[in-house]
């Protein structure tokens, strides 16, 4: 009865909440509805200054475009009523503030530009798309934003996108009012901003021979040149389409890391002088920028100079991640270098380097941002700080009284996988729409006044498996949705239950504008669930309307409809599809094959926990049957451990015979993830006394790891130690680190 009464009461609040609501995105802070509606004809009226130009323009464009309407504009009040009318007020104390009233005569936006601007996004969404008359619901909303920055990211270093495209994407940031394009011009695979002063940096870097067309570590390439870049009278045309849509464009140039680019066409900026070629896959290069020749410092006050010309930002992205130190360490200019400044060793030598580079930007007037390494060494204190690596940098930022604005790996960066039946390659890892929805940039660990440092929030759209447009919009879309009430709404009124009721209509607007996206949402969601004793269950949801799940088990030619978890008690293929009342299937089918073994399901403890990062399953993921297949390290069905052991204790159930036991783990240097230096296997009766029984330290495989120990034996339970390689040694990738232990499924037999 209690929790009838708690449904109840849950249901009340949301339709409560609903009463006042109206399917826009993000949600503004308050919005009260009216009686009426106004009628959007050829014959309303926009009336505007000079001042709300941009957003009269904007809508008039929108309209144009998406309804054929054209637009009356005048500068003077119409009498006879069915008008828009911008009213400027530079009043308000947020540049974003902005008030919409609506009436059967006459729709108010008021604001200073900005928040007018702001208000016509709004707007824009409350035009209904599929009526003959575009009845607007009479409505009165004060709206604001939470945070000051709300951004998002696009890497051309990569994969390069035309001049249309990148307004495209602008657009795509106006319409859920984001304000901010961190935009990603240089890597190890492609220099894409023209530099007048050092034109090889577009003649030779912006180009490489071939481009990786498998998955990383596969070893297939496309044998196809890739090249691309934007010339100066682009960028400006780029910048100024920004600017009028109130849009500040944050460049990056990385340094000194992710630099091949720059190496390859000036290698007498590398510590060994070359030659130096343009990455054709993807990771982290030992070749870096000399930090000890004083022409990287001017090579790149050069470049800076003319960034700063094309780019008005207060910020200047400098990178500042992913740095190895190798290259330096055998470097007599480096080393010179670190014992005329007193630098204890490589790490405080990118600390001057980053420093020396902060100060010849803040004696432009500009102040710098970087990714959270740069914090390593100490900032002045007019640096920013991005934190990708989870959200300790930007804690640690806050603290020290810097800036920082959070864009973890989990769950912001949408080259990761938004479904876990991904129907195209990715980089790996799985971020949903509702791990993005449920993202909340302030750590709880921070007090109020240090809270004033978080600015906001980005994600991040790295683009090495995105190599065309309609991918990057389908790896956008809805996560940008989410992400959007993250940074604008009031964190009081977001409600996960109330956006998933906006989904359909998100969807619609998605087909109406001509945009690729993913309906992940909607599809069948497979968990994992062991009854400890009792093995596994494989649990199907799904939130499309009016479908029902189908199965067909082991390759069964019966499909049965779905109503309760499945018990998986043998090795096999298990899939399901759903269909609509017709009968229809919706979509394809999902497939997920099984491993079952005496260790699948049963009672797993674990000493160190794995990052927050790698570990969506849960500790359940290294019994629950199912095996990374993908050969990719950010594959959910890995648990990740940085710098620590993997140390499981699993409780068969009762004393069973044993003749081998596996554990799956996966190796892959160069995103530093390291294989074991040794799996220790032990076993025992009663959970109290453990004997060693083996020590591995060869596994089967070449990236996709097996350790095996064969020995019969009697035993109900087994701890599995796999001990981490620890700080990765000079000469190594990721060089001064912690390694990465990646594992995945635990076998007995």
């Amino acid at each position: 009865m209690k929790k009838l009464i708690l449904l109840i009461g849950i249901t009340i609040q949301l339709n409560a909440i609903a009463q006042n609501r109206v399917n826009i995105t993000p949600e503004p802070a308050m919005t009260k509805i009216n009686q009426g509606v106004f009628v959007l004809t050829n014959q309303t009226v926009i009336i505007n200054d000079s001042k709300t130009e941009n957003s009269k323009k904007y809508l008039a464009d929108y309209l144009l475009k998406f309804y054929k309407i054209d637009l009356f504009t005048s500068n003077e009040k119409s009498k006879k009523g069915n008008t828009i009318e911008f009213q400027l007020d530079d009043t308000y104390g947020n540049i974003n503030q902005y008030e919409l009233s609506i009436t059967d005569k006459k729709i108010t936006i008021k604001g200073n530009a900005e928040g007018i601007f702001n208000g016509v996004q709004t707007l824009i969404q409350l035009i209904p798309i599929n009526q003959k008359d575009l009845q607007i619901q009479a409505l009165d909303i004060n709206d604001a934003p939470r945070f000051s920055y709300r951004g998002m990211h696009l890497d051309v270093g990569r994969h390069f996108f035309t001049v249309d495209f990148i307004k495209k994407y602008i657009d795509f940031l106006a319409l859920y009012k984001f304000n901010t394009l961190h935009w990603h011009l240089t890597e190890d695979q492609g220099w894409r901003i023209e530099i007048k002063k050092y034109p090889l940096l577009t003649q030779t870097g912006s180009c490489r021979d071939q481009t990786l067309s498998g998955s990383y570590g596969s070893g297939l390439y496309d044998g196809i040149k890739y090249c691309g870049y934007y010339t100066q009278g682009q960028i400006k045309d780029i910048v100024q389409y920004a600017e009028a849509r109130y849009i500040n464009i944050i460049p990056e140039i990385e340094m000194p890391g992710h630099s091949m680019a720059a190496l390859s066409s000036y290698p007498f900026l590398g510590c060994t002088k070359g030659p130096y070629k343009v990455m054709e896959t993807w990771g982290v290069s030992d070749d870096v920028l000399c930090a000890g020749n004083d022409s990287s410092f001017t090579f790149l006050e050069n470049v800076l100079d003319e960034v700063m010309q094309l780019f008005p930002s207060k910020l200047i992205h400098i990178g500042g991640d992913e740095c190895p130190k190798e290259r330096w360490q055998h470097c007599a200019l480096c080393q010179k270098r670190m014992k005329e400044n007193n630098l204890k060793n490589e790490h405080e030598l990118q600390s001057y380097f980053i420093s020396r580079i902060e100060k010849y930007l803040n004696s432009k007037g500009r102040n710098i941002i970087g990714w959270d390494e740069i914090l390593e060494g100490g900032l002045a204190p007019n640096a920013t700080v991005m934190s990708w690596r989870g959200e300790e940098g930007g804690i640690a930022a806050a603290k020290s009284h810097h800036n920082a604005i959070m864009t973890p790996g989990t769950p912001v960066y949408f080259d990761h996988a938004q479904s876990k039946n991904e129907d195209s390659l990715t980089i790996g890892g799985y971020n949903s729409l509702k791990m993005v929805y449920d993202f909340e940039p302030v750590p709880n660990i921070l007090s109020n006044e240090e809270a004033k440092y978080i600015l906001g929030g980005q994600a991040n759209m790295w683009t090495e498996y995105m190599d065309n447009e309609k991918k990057v919009e389908y790896m956008l879309f809805p996560r940008m949705s989410a992400l959007a009430e993250v940074l604008w709404s009031p964190k009081s009124i977001r409600n996960w239950a109330h956006f998933e009721t906006k989904i359909p209509g998100i969807f619609e607007k998605y087909d109406f504008w001509n945009i690729n996206f993913s309906r992940a949402y909607y599809d069948i969601q497979p968990t994992i669930t062991t009854d400890e004793y009792k093995g596994i269950k494989w649990n199907l949801t799904s939130n499309y309307p009016d479908g029902a799940i189908y199965v067909n088990s082991q390759n069964s030619k019966v499909e049965t409809e779905y109503n309760s978890p499945i018990p998986v008690s043998s090795t096999g293929k298990y899939k399901a599809i759903i269909k609509n009342k017709k009968g229809e299937y919706l979509g394809s089918w999902m497939t997920q094959e099984f491993h079952i073994n005496k260790a699948s399901g049963r009672k797993i403890e674990i000493v160190n926990p794995p990052s927050n990062s790698y570990a969506v399953g849960g500790i359940i993921t290294l019994v629950d049957g199912i095996q990374n297949t993908k050969g990719m390290s950010k594959s959910s069905q890995f648990l990740g451990f940085s710098g620590t052991d993997l140390n499981v204790t699993i409780d068969l159930g009762e004393i069973v015979s044993i003749d081998s036991v596996k554990l799956h783990a996966f190796e892959q240097n160069v995103s530093w993830i390291y294989r074991p230096s040794q799996v220790s296997i032990f076993e025992s009766k009663n959970g109290v006394v453990y004997e060693l029984s083996a020590v591995l330290s060869e596994p089967e495989g070449k990236s996709n790891l097996i350790y095996k120990m064969t020995k019969p034996s009697k035993s109900r339970f087994l701890k599995i130690v796999a001990q981490n390689f620890g700080n990765i040694p000079s000469g190594m990738p990721g060089a001064g680190n912690k390694a990465w232990l990646f594992a995945d499924e635990i076998e007995v037999f």
